[in-house]
């Protein structure tokens, strides 16, 4: 399993598959070159013997494993997304595998190093299989290592007949990302009674619990002048921008919270002196506190219109909600997790996310519960981004464990 598991990762990471969020909003996917993985696992999937498999417009690959089983038990989806962020470089990516992990220090390049003492994850796989970037690019364990350990759960699936199971349905969406990956999932197309995500980071750590997520579009118009005349009469629209930025909550910041604390964040600003564009994204854990942000951002552009005479257009777009509550409402999708990691002596533990995936706006958008599975990779979304190859294995076994208990009704 380990040998195929890593052929798979390192096919999938050598895909360029980054999405772009500035497209995501009009193109779905945002990016043409996701299609190439998707049709990669299509073509995959068939060599499998999967035969009932289809692929919309929009990026959304779903394919159905019959069940093994006479016992009429629940359907379980299981998802995970092709595209990588664009935080950094997401395509190009060189994979090198380091097979017998010295401890130490590792030279990713002649200017980047993955530090043992930035990383304290790192002395536990001493001796053991490591994936590394070449420190120009993420390696894209988010999500392409979810997507590996899935294909590598329906060759089981498919191929060892003591994996009892029922029916099982794979999920491969685009532009997780970019927060588009839902827009336009064919619900009516599914048949799961519940769902797992498999697009977690550190080995044996499950998540029921993300953030509400939103993102405030400022449309900052000012008034453009020559410089040498614009007294009294040019309103920078750059300068807005600043004063904006400078008048939220700094300790509020995502470089200054971490737990259950939510955050303010300017992301993106482009433009020039007559208008800017300005995105500020809003996180928190509690929905009502989302809607204080949410407020606040608008009594600031307010504020900044009255005392500077510019006009500010303000688009507020709610991204995704707290999955927690569906999973409340279904303990025995959780339960499950942890029957699975104690059968396989797996010492399972819980964590927040400080984010979301599909898996959220599932719960949110169709009750769907949808916890979320660790891959085994590190430091995602940078170029000292890592992945150890016996937690991505034991991802596998989690998965088809749960599978397997999901079958015994």
């Amino acid at each position: 399993m380990a040998d195929a598991l890593l052929d798979r990762f390192l096919r999938y990471v050598k895909v360029d598959t980054m999405s772009d969020e500035a497209l995501a909003e009009t193109n779905h996917p945002s990016t043409e070159i996701q299609w190439n993985l998707l049709r990669l696992l299509d073509t995959e999937l068939a060599a499998m013997g999967v035969t009932d498999r289809e692929m919309d417009e929009h990026g959304i690959l779903i394919a159905r494993i019959p069940a093994n089983t006479t016992k009429k038990v629940p359907t379980i989806g299981l998802m995970a997304h092709v595209d990588t962020a664009d935080d950094c470089q997401g395509n190009g990516v060189k994979p090198r595998v380091i097979p017998s992990y010295d401890g130490k220090d590792i030279l990713l390049n002649k200017t980047v190093t993955l530090k043992v003492s930035d990383n304290p994850e790192l002395p536990k796989y001493v001796g053991q299989t490591l994936i590394v970037t070449d420190g120009t690019t993420l390696l894209g364990s988010d999500d392409k290592a979810g997507v590996a350990e899935i294909m590598t759960v329906a060759d089981r699936l498919l191929h060892d007949p003591s994996c009892i199971h029922g029916p099982v349905e794979l999920y491969f969406t685009s532009d997780e990302e970019t927060g588009c990956g839902m827009d336009h999932f064919p619900y009516d197309k599914i048949h799961c009674d519940y769902c797992y995500t498999v697009d977690g980071g550190e080995r044996y750590c499950i998540e029921t619990e993300c953030f509400n997520a939103a993102v405030v579009r400022l449309d900052i118009h000012g008034v453009s002048y020559h410089l040498g005349a614009g007294r009294g009469r040019l309103i920078n629209a750059v300068k807005v921008a600043g004063m904006i930025i400078d008048a939220l909550p700094q300790a509020e910041s995502p470089e200054a919270t971490d737990g259950r604390f939510g955050y303010y964040c300017p992301l993106e600003v482009s433009g020039a002196l007559a208008e800017v564009k300005l995105n500020v994204v809003l996180r928190d854990f509690d929905l009502k506190n989302l809607e204080k942000r949410i407020q606040v951002v608008k009594g600031i552009a307010g504020a900044m219109e009255s005392a500077y005479g510019c006009t500010i257009d303000v688009v507020v777009k709610h991204q995704y909600y707290n999955m927690v509550e569906e999973a409340n409402k279904h303990p025995a999708v959780v339960q499950s997790i942890w029957q699975a990691g104690k059968e396989l002596g797996m010492p399972l533990f819980e964590n927040l996310i400080r984010g979301g995936t599909d898996g959220a706006r599932m719960a949110n958008e169709r009750h769907i519960p949808c916890p979320n599975l660790f891959t085994g990779g590190h430091n995602l979304h940078s170029v000292y981004e890592w992945a150890a190859l016996p937690a991505m294995e034991d991802s596998v076994k989690l998965v088809s464990r749960i599978i397997e208990i999901g079958a015994r009704g």
